[in-house]
């Protein structure tokens, strides 16, 4: 009796076929394994002899998957479809139940697994950590934690970003700061959007202790995928300072924005960049620049090295100019 059934189980496992998607290309090529996303344009294929390979859109003949996936024929609105099955050269057919439905390649314009509460959400990010310890004449100990994260659902994105960095020389504090910013955007079209994010950064050494700025202003997203993603925005900005003797001063300045990431060699390596260019409206300073520019290295799916170099600029101030250059190298995670 136990040797039936490790027959028949043996027979079943034998004829059971490997779950694993497929595409089929316009050129007749045919490739099986796991849909990741489709966005921008690319459909993002993970296989087990080269990874992720993106596909161009237009190239795609067909497609099917035993996935539940959610189907997005416009930017905010979708269905989850049960799974996908082959159709007709352009088209693919939705399998929910009793109403399959066949549309076209052309129509849909993302593809995800869909999540638990808000089927939509879209929630990346990293966290970078650099450590750098010397020993000679002083002792030097620098710490710079990072970490950078978006959530989109819907016409909403929610970004949060924050940094600290700690440099002790002889167990004196020569560095102590620390910053966070938040920033909500609502689309108005696919592109066109409006940001309002408010910054706040605190510094236990230097004589400006506390700065908050709160702005707004519209914004444009030239694209957003599992490639990379740009935008860049324009915000009207009011800005209070304080200082370490407890005086207090604020004025108003707009800005540009920009936040640019790409990911290449098969998205093992990213390069990215960001900042903000501003120019007081009082006349308090000429300008301001904040950015930074960096490449991190994919380690394993979660596990990164980065390096960075980061630029702050006041030039024209009352108090006096500032030009700081950090350099940082070190490991995080990302997803």
């Amino acid at each position: 009796m136990l040797s039936r059934t490790l027959l028949c189980l043996a027979i079943t496992s034998a004829s059971t076929p490997l779950l694993a998607d497929t595409v089929w290309l316009k050129n007749g090529d045919k490739l099986t394994g796991t849909i990741k996303v489709f966005d921008g344009g690319k459909l993002l294929l993970n296989t087990k002899y080269a990874g992720d390979i993106p596909l161009d859109w237009k190239e795609v003949k067909t497609l099917e998957s035993d996935q539940h996936l959610l189907v997005k024929q416009d930017a905010y609105n979708g269905e989850i479809s049960k799974s996908l099955h082959a159709a007709d050269d352009g088209k693919v057919t939705l399998a929910n139940g009793d109403a399959p439905k066949t549309v076209e390649l052309a129509s849909i314009q993302q593809i995800m697994k869909p999540k638990p509460v808000v089927t939509d959400l879209v929630w990346k990010g990293n966290v970078d950590a650099a450590l750098d310890f010397q020993r000679a004449d002083k002792d030097t100990d620098d710490y710079n934690i990072a970490f950078k994260t978006s959530a989109t659902h819907g016409r909403w994105r929610h970004n949060a970003e924050g940094e600290f960095n700690r440099e002790t020389q002889d167990e004196d504090t020569t560095i102590d700061n620390w910053k966070a910013e938040y920033s909500i955007d609502r689309f108005i079209t696919d592109k066109w959007f409006w940001d309002g994010r408010f910054t706040y950064k605190h510094d236990n050494i230097e004589d400006l202790r506390r700065q908050r700025t709160v702005g707004t202003g519209p914004g444009y997203q030239f694209w957003d995928d599992e490639l990379g993603a740009f935008k860049v925005g324009t915000l009207l900005n009011r800005t209070d300072f304080e200082y370490s003797n407890g005086e207090k001063d604020n004025f108003y300045s707009v800005s540009g924005t920009w936040d640019y990431n790409r990911y290449l060699i098969g998205k093992k390596v990213e390069f990215f960049t960001n900042g903000e260019l501003g120019k007081p409206i009082s006349g308090v300073a000429d300008y301001s620049l904040d950015t930074e520019i960096g490449l991190r290295y994919k380690v394993t799916e979660w596990a990164s090295l980065n390096v960075k170099a980061e630029k702050n600029v006041i030039s024209g101030s009352d108090d006096g100019d500032l030009d700081k250059t950090r350099y940082t190298a070190g490991f995080g995670v990302a997803w």
